[in-house]
């Protein structure tokens, strides 16, 4: 995964965020409409460690070409996701790496429109300052 800061870009290896200390817990997932285990990295640390701290828009791009532009990443809510149910995430489980809310309080879990946030298959973030 590629972490972009002006001209400057860290590749970081999956294999290294799934040794990092991660934190697991279980989820509503409700793409899947189950209970999922997730293992991840708190994505507001993960950010102040690679960007010195928590940039007001991240601009992401996916594995599918999808890109998105959002703020308000400061919030020990979200997660950095590279294990579910116990496996690695690939390409094909929406992985190698997803974005995700540990918890979402308040949402219809019904209504997929309230969690466009959670984003799949990142390839690169980007600190937009």
């Amino acid at each position: 995964m590629n972490l972009i800061d002006g001209e400057t870009t860290e590749k970081i290896a999956i294999s290294d965020l799934r040794e990092q200390p991660n934190t697991t817990f279980t989820v509503y997932d409700p793409y899947q409409g189950r209970d999922v285990e997730m293992q991840g990295i708190p994505f507001r640390e993960f950010l102040v460690e690679h960007f010195g701290s928590v940039p007001p828009q991240l601009h992401f791009t996916a594995w599918d070409d999808y890109e998105v532009t959002l703020g308000g990443w400061d919030n020990p809510v979200w997660y950095l996701v590279t294990v579910e149910d116990g496996e690695p995430l690939t390409l094909r489980s929406r992985g190698p790496v997803r974005l995700v809310e540990r918890e979402y309080s308040g949402r219809d879990t019904e209504n997929l429109r309230e969690f466009n946030d959670w984003i799949w298959m990142i390839r690169s973030i980007e600190a937009q300052w």
